[in-house]
């Protein structure tokens, strides 16, 4: 930070409230431009949840996913579960009544799903790759399994599991006829069904799990029998869930219930800001911004966040961030891969070039400084 700036960030603290892609990314930021700040999750370490899904299936793979926090944040960086803000005192509550005061407010709490997919749970590095390892062993168990939801985590679920374990059953069952995300262009989610079917996974599309309440989610339990709504009936070991994905907004809801989007994300203005309030930011899957909720876009929000903190306190003006063309990448295992970059479709060996062989681990354990084990 330059002089000027720096003498500007006198009496500033800037709480940052999550920290996934878009939380560590706006704390290594302001780090590195001399802020005062503190960063809020509720685990001691970042999970590269991009790699969740192999981490699941592959043994020893989990520990390369959770990087600790202290490690690169020090004092800055503080273990809780932030109940509410109080904007008129300006203050985060975290459960247990610890308050922490802020000037400026980032917002990046993410979205919640099932496990594997999704981890957010209070719990310790330890304890958090022991979960991973864990679940390994459910599916080494299974000799057949069913994954639910064929959205981009539900393709990409079943593509791990077919990969590491070419010898097992994978049913892929999914509402829609189309896989993967609706943004995708039709081209690419096509080619996510190809590789599919190549790897020998098994499509039924179209249908919905009907029993889904009488059935034991993410442990193998011989002969389970799943039904669906168009009479498909079939006798599964594990079952998986890839469906349910929401915004995480336990922190904030009561708080800035005046600013809400129908899904719980926070209406932001053009430079990220939740309307309504100058100082307070949202970034990632949990700003109303109409675009893929992915980790890339998290780290582009960040910057216009930070930047604009520090625009703010020098008079300069605030920066825009406007939405470009869809760039999405779908490991579908370490060997083969889809998406697009900037709206155009990519070769199958660029994509697993890119990002299914280390799944950007490489990004994030540089982004945090520590070396990856």
């Amino acid at each position: 930070m330059g002089g000027q700036a720096s003498s500007m960030a006198e009496g500033v603290h800037v709480v940052v409230v999550g920290g996934g892609f878009g939380g560590i990314a706006a704390a290594q930021q302001l780090k590195s431009q001399g802020f005062s700040f503190t960063l809020i999750d509720m685990r001691d370490a970042f999970h590269h949840n991009v790699a969740a899904l192999r981490a699941s299936v592959k043994p020893g793979f989990a520990q390369r996913t959770f990087i600790q926090y202290a490690a690169t944040f020090g004092d800055s960086f503080v273990q809780g579960r932030v109940e509410r803000v109080n904007t008129a005192m300006q203050t985060v509550i975290l459960e247990g009544g610890r308050e922490i005061h802020y000037t400026h407010l980032i917002l990046c709490t993410g979205t919640d799903g099932n496990f594997p997919g999704k981890f957010n749970t209070v719990a310790s590095y330890e304890t958090a790759i022991q979960t991973y390892e864990d679940f390994v062993k459910q599916i080494q168990a299974a000799d057949s399994v069913l994954v639910i939801g064929g959205g981009s985590t539900g393709v990409e679920m079943a593509a791990e599991i077919k990969t590491e374990y070419p010898e097992k059953r994978v049913v892929l069952v999914h509402s829609r006829v189309a896989l993967s995300d609706p943004e995708l262009l039709p081209s690419v989610r096509q080619e996510a069904k190809v590789v599919l079917v190549e790897k020998g996974v098994e499509l039924l599309l179209g249908q919905k799990v009907e029993n889904m309440s009488e059935l034991k989610l993410n442990v193998t339990q011989k002969n389970m029998v799943v039904t669906t709504d168009k009479g498909t009936s079939l006798t599964v070991d594990l079952v998986i869930s890839c469906i349910g994905l929401k915004i995480n907004s336990a922190a904030y809801a009561s708080s800035f219930s005046d600013c809400l989007a129908e899904n719980g994300a926070l209406k932001v203005n053009e430079h990220l800001q939740v309307k309504g309030y100058s100082n307070v930011y949202a970034v990632g899957d949990c700003a109303d911004v109409n675009e893929p909720k992915m980790a890339y876009h998290a780290s582009l929000h960040a910057s216009v966040a930070v930047g604009n903190i520090l625009n703010s306190l020098t008079e300069n003006p605030l920066s825009s961030y406007r939405p470009g063309s869809v760039t999405m990448l779908l490991a579908m295992g370490c060997d083969d891969g889809v998406g697009q970059f900037s709206g155009f479709k990519l070769p199958r060996f660029a994509v697993a070039l890119a990002k299914s062989r280390d799944l950007l681990l490489w990004k994030s354990w540089r982004e945090m400084g520590q070396k990856q084990p």
